[in-house]
């Protein structure tokens, strides 16, 4: 039986997806807007479901820190355009050729993979772009590009695509080490989720003190995020994932199961999120959201 608790986040999560959604309808060009095919590739990519999770842990984090969460949200719309964009990549055949995302056809697969391709350019760019012009206020000038900065490290060859490099050499016949699985998704995963959370508070000019501490609570939670994800590959179905289950292990990929197995991955997903949870505990206020957040990436169930 779900808790109150757990029924207030869920709502929280709601009403926050809500927004966001409301905000990129206005920020991404119409699927009738020339080009039309390139435009409906984006839409029916950003627009087929996800949780976003990165946007709404900048959104939390602005709070977190004694700031207002407005200020980040155009911002917090060109990080979840940035994530939608290495989703339609790391979907192509050339690198995990899935099928399926988010519970419907791959945009490769509806649109063919020249679009696709050009789908996630596209992304891309109207992302930085947003993070480049928003907050407007002179105000944000030099913490908006701080944030910029950030970010662009972030998804760079040191971070998330580099990760993406690393997890497309680590398949072998040897089993991976714990190092090289924890350096993949801390790259391919960890850092975008951290520059989210750095993004938010900055935007809020939070101490660096504060800044600190929201990237040790963005690393547990980013760690934590991959190992859940590992184990919803190996233990969840097709409908409830959205996506196509088992692959990472037919592939010989890089997961935390592949090295601790499936009851030690349990163990250090349950102290991570106590890890998370004491870091967001220690902000202004107690972390406003970002302790929820933190058990959410726990317990989601896709």
């Amino acid at each position: 039986m779900r808790t109150i608790a757990a029924e207030a986040i869920s709502a929280d999560l709601a009403r926050r997806k809500s927004e966001i959604d409301r905000a990129l309808e206005v920020l991404v060009p119409s699927g009738e807007a020339w080009p039309s095919t390139l435009h409906r590739a984006i839409r029916h990519s950003l627009f087929a479901g996800g949780k976003r999770l990165r946007p709404i842990l900048a959104l939390a984090a602005a709070e977190a820190v004694g700031g207002e969460a407005r200020p980040a949200l155009e911002p917090a719309c060109g990080l979840e355009m940035i994530h939608t964009y290495s989703l339609i990549h790391d979907d192509l055949p050339a690198l995990d050729n899935d099928d399926l995302r988010r519970g419907v056809p791959t945009c490769h697969v509806v649109f063919g993979e020249a679009i696709a391709i050009l789908a996630g350019d596209a992304l891309l760019t109207h992302g930085l772009g947003l993070l480049a012009r928003f907050p407007r206020e002179e105000i944000y000038a030099s913490a908006k590009l701080r944030a910029l900065e950030i970010v662009v490290d972030a998804i760079g060859t040191t971070g998330m695509i580099g990760g993406q490099v690393a997890d497309l050499e680590a398949p072998g016949s040897s089993p991976p080490s714990e190092e090289a699985v924890r350096a993949i998704h801390e790259s391919k995963t960890g850092r975008l989720i951290r520059a989210s959370l750095a993004l938010g508070g900055i935007l809020s000019f939070a101490t660096e003190e504060d800044l600190a501490r929201l990237d040790r609570y963005g690393r547990a939670v980013g760690l934590a995020f991959q190992i859940k994800d590992d184990l919803l590959d190996v233990e969840s179905d097709a409908a409830t994932l959205g996506k196509t289950p088992g692959k990472d292990a037919a592939a010989g990929k890089a997961t935390f199961p592949a090295v601790w197995g499936i009851e030690r991955s349990r163990q250090v997903l349950a102290s991570t999120i106590e890890e998370a949870v004491a870091q967001a505990e220690a902000l202004p206020g107690g972390g406003g959201r970002l302790p929820d957040l933190a058990r959410f990436v726990g317990e989601r169930k896709s």
